[in-house]
């Protein structure tokens, strides 16, 4: 359901009056003032555009040092972050300058507001939890951190600290874009953090709105604020809850990471080694947004369990919100094992027939598949495990509770035994699974056990295993790094490698039979 159609505003025509005439008459002349993205005019080389879709040369002259004077005269001074604006727009002129500090370079990026982009975290951003947006440069973070305050305005008291004059415009009246919230700007990006601090002191503000938290003293800040029951709205640089986390400046907004030391019994519970990684702290923020593109969002709805599932190695299950081209929003539970990146996919534990569920107004479609099974491994490489679980294909989780398990995968040794938990899986009447030995082979035999995986025998075998590997291959060429085949006999397993080394590719027959199976690998 489409709540409100997207309106966009970028004076355009203000940042070409800017620009030099014959630069502005190439943009006007273009007519892709829609697509636009930035026009970088760099001393001795010719002036180009960039757009959605890629860069065009502007003209065949080069840049001089009276195009770059024609700019700078014309706009706003550069503050200490080497940034200028136009007054009373969202326009950014950022400058190159070289080591006598003349201006060289000039980066002159549109800036929008696009009214109605909101709808589709607008339920998270009035939850009055603090939500971090994640997203590299340019892919709209600052865009929605300007449309959530002019919605939370309209009700809250909203602050927004403003560093660069990106959220708000520049000059001293703000742009209608941050509708009733008020601005605070700051003298030098240094000092964001301490802006920040008086906000909450002076102003009495409901929300912060925060920009670009790049800085140690910024997620301190963060964190004080957060703590004194203020809903926080901020961005940062980043692809996925991952990489903040290893990001040692920033990881403290969702808890930080310390290594701890874990007792005998806790380490064979767990499958792991001794000395593991554990969340420090709690999250500055309860939400994070990954912002994948400007219409396609991973949302960690509890930052504090989406870390401590990332830290144990365990599979996430994100949020994925998307806008159709009809401009219809929906919602999709998604599976992201560590390192990869969020796709679709059925939820755990949903029922059968359970296609369709009530998220508001929003539809909800989680994709067909295999429920997810539950594992709590006793004794087991939990890493193994995940490998021979990504090798079949399977949806796997691996929970540190029994009431959480399906199932409870353990080793013969310790299963003779009968330690406590073991004692307990029986009481419950969990099924315990008991391999011979602590191999990636025997887990996979366990879990083709478990997920009732056959070989390839119906219809025509040789047909269908080829049709499977001409599939495997299309993956791989589109960036896949390996991709298993179902398990096969021997002779349909050597036209599988045939085909493989006609596209170049390499591939190696892994397994005992009747499981034996093909990897296909790139180069």
């Amino acid at each position: 359901m489409i709540k409100e159609t997207q309106r966009i505003t970028d004076d355009l025509d203000a940042l070409l009056a800017v620009l030099p005439p014959d630069i502005a008459d190439a943009l006007r002349k273009a007519n892709r003032g829609d697509d636009l993205i930035e026009v970088v005019m760099d001393l001795g080389r010719v002036p180009e555009a960039r757009y959605t879709d890629g860069e065009h040369q502007l003209s065949d002259r080069e840049i001089t040092p009276e195009d770059i004077d024609y700019v700078v005269s014309r706009i706003g001074e550069f503050t200490a972050d080497n940034r200028a604006g136009i007054e009373r727009t969202l326009h950014r002129i950022s400058c190159i300058r070289n080591r006598q500090g003349k201006i060289v370079g000039l980066t002159c990026r549109v800036g929008r507001a696009v009214y109605g982009t909101i709808d589709i975290i607008r339920d998270i951003i009035e939850s009055g939890k603090s939500v971090l947006l994640l997203g590299r440069p340019g892919v709209g973070k600052t865009t929605l951190l300007r449309e959530a305050a002019r919605v939370l305005a309209e009700k809250k008291r909203v602050v927004i600290v403003d560093t660069s004059n990106e959220i708000g415009g520049d000059g001293d009246i703000p742009h209608p874009a941050i509708g009733r919230a008020r601005r605070m700007q700051v003298a030098t990006p240094a000092l964001q953090h301490e802006v920040m601090i008086e906000a909450v002191e002076n102003h009495m503000p409901e929300v912060i709105i925060i920009d670009e938290i790049g800085r140690e003293l910024e997620a301190i800040a963060a964190r004080t604020i957060a703590e004194r029951g203020v809903q926080l709205i901020g961005t940062a640089h980043g692809n996925t809850l991952e990489n903040l986390l290893m990001n040692p400046t920033l990881s403290d907004l969702v808890g930080g990471i310390e290594s701890v030391t874990l007792s005998d019994e806790e380490a064979r519970r767990r499958g792991t080694q001794k000395t593991v990684l554990e969340r420090r702290s709690p999250p500055t923020f309860d939400v994070l947004i990954e912002i994948k593109d400007r219409n396609r969002l991973v949302i960690h709805h509890d930052v504090a369990e989406a870390v401590d599932a990332l830290l144990r190695g365990r599979t996430l299950t994100p949020e994925i919100r998307y806008r159709d081209e009809e401009g219809r929003i929906h919602v999709e539970l998604g599976r992201v094992a560590p390192g990869e990146t969020a796709t679709a996919a059925r939820p755990s534990g949903l029922p059968t027939g359970a296609d369709r569920r009530n998220f508001g107004d929003r539809d909800v479609r989680p994709s067909r598949g295999p429920r997810t099974l539950h594992i709590y491994p006793y004794g087991v490489g939990q890493n193994r495990l995940r490998q021979a679980a990504k090798n079949l294909g399977v949806p796997v989780d691996l929970v540190n509770e029994l009431r959480a398990a399906d199932v409870v995968l353990t080793l013969k040794n310790y299963f003779r035994k009968r330690p406590q938990p073991i004692a307990e899986a029986e009481r419950r009447g969990i099924p315990i699974y008991v391999l011979r030995s602590n191999t990636v082979t025997q887990m996979e035999s366990m879990l083709a056990e478990m997920f009732s995986l056959s070989p390839i025998e119906d219809g025509d075998p040789v047909a269908a295993a080829l049709a499977e590997t001409e599939e495997a291959i299309q993956r791989i060429l589109a960036g896949a790094p390996v991709v298993e085949l179902r398990p096969a006999p021997a002779e349909i397993r050597k036209l599988q490698h045939e085909l493989a080394r006609s596209y170049n590719l390499i591939s190696h027959s892994y397994g005992r039979e009747p499981r034996r199976r093909v990897r296909i690998y790139r180069e």
